[in-house]
């Protein structure tokens, strides 16, 4: 097998593509051969030593992939060689094979491509904790989505639409808001042309009719969090989902305070982890939906395994619409 190795997590420019023996599964697991690995913003952080979980050395990154399973380990029953799958496993991704447990590993409905099921997992089921278990949001509420046109903000667009909900896109160029439009979003703001604070608060002002709105959906963090919130509806949410901005915000705690709002974390991860029926349950859900035509993933698009380096470097870029999902033969 070949895969990219992080032997030293000081960035994207140690890692190495190399020749490695192929494992066999242990009891429980499967070896899974790997034809699409979408690029994650932790897929960045983790060989920068920068993300929360920290692999022991060497690893191959690559959270989210899909393929076909290779060979199944003792105790396996739920899986089958030649079975269709997709994982979010955290690490193994970018390789032409990697090792998963086979509770990671979810069975692939015929005509579900791997490009999309590589991915679908991380960005869907985020969104859809946020919005739905989360936020507890309701039909004809107003939804503000932060860094809209990236891969969770196009998938929270695709659920509050699916929910009802009305969705503002704020994004950062023109070309992203269109793209944001063309997925379901009922109005834009490019926050380069209206910058933080002030422009950027008129606009949401002026977008939810001085009202504000009811849920706001934040992956992106840094300057935008204070803006935002200031902007929040009566008895709004504002979910925490990520700082993609880079810096983590701090928050006037008398802004919730005023505003009869809450700030509300969104760790889907632990929820999984924590809570496996109901993470079950989503997910079949969010299958449904993809079968149904409901939600789909908006891909940038996609790029040989072998040029990952390149894809760091388009997403480093903020150039990414959607997501980016690398490709074996």
């Amino acid at each position: 097998m070949q895969a990219w190795l992080c032997e030293n997590p000081v960035g994207v420019e140690a890692l190495q593509w190399k020749e490695l023996p192929t494992p066999q599964p242990k009891a429980g697991e499967v070896l899974v051969e790997i034809k699409a690995a979408s690029l994650n913003f932790p897929d960045l952080l983790i060989v920068q030593n920068k993300y929360q979980h920290k692999p022991p050395l060497p690893f191959v990154p690559g959270s989210e992939y899909a393929g076909i399973v290779a060979a199944v380990g003792e105790g396996v029953t739920q899986l089958k060689v030649g079975q269709a799958v997709a994982c979010l496993s955290g690490t193994g991704g970018f390789a032409t094979h990697t090792i998963a447990k086979a509770e990671l590993c979810m069975p692939l409905p015929a005509g579900f491509p791997f490009v999309d099921a590589a991915a679908f997992i991380m960005i869907y089921a985020t969104s859809h904790h946020a919005l739905v278990d989360r936020a507890q949001l309701k039909a004809g509420e107003t939804v503000l989505v932060l860094g809209a046109a990236g891969g969770v903000g196009t998938s929270a667009i695709q659920i509050a639409k699916t929910m009802g909900a009305r969705v503002i896109a704020a994004a950062s160029s023109d070309e992203k808001c269109e793209l944001c439009r063309s997925i379901g979003a009922d109005a834009t703001i490019n926050y380069t042309t209206h910058p933080v604070p002030t422009a950027f608060r008129d606009a949401i002002k002026a977008a939810t009719d001085g009202k504000g709105p009811d849920v706001i959906y934040d992956p992106v963090g840094g300057d935008f969090a204070e803006p935002a919130f200031r902007s929040i509806a009566w008895r709004g949410r504002y979910l925490v989902v990520g700082f993609a901005a880079g810096p983590i915000p701090s928050l006037p705690l008398n802004l919730p305070l005023l505003k009869g709002a809450s700030l509300v974390g969104v760790f889907w991860g632990d929820f999984a982890r924590r809570e496996p029926k109901a993470n079950a349950a989503m997910m079949q859900q969010l299958a449904q939906w993809y079968g149904q035509g409901k939600v789909k993933p908006v891909i940038d698009r996609t790029m040989p395994m072998a040029e990952l380096k390149a894809a760091y470097e388009r997403m480093g870029s903020r150039a990414v619409k959607g997501k980016l999902v690398m490709v074996n033969p």
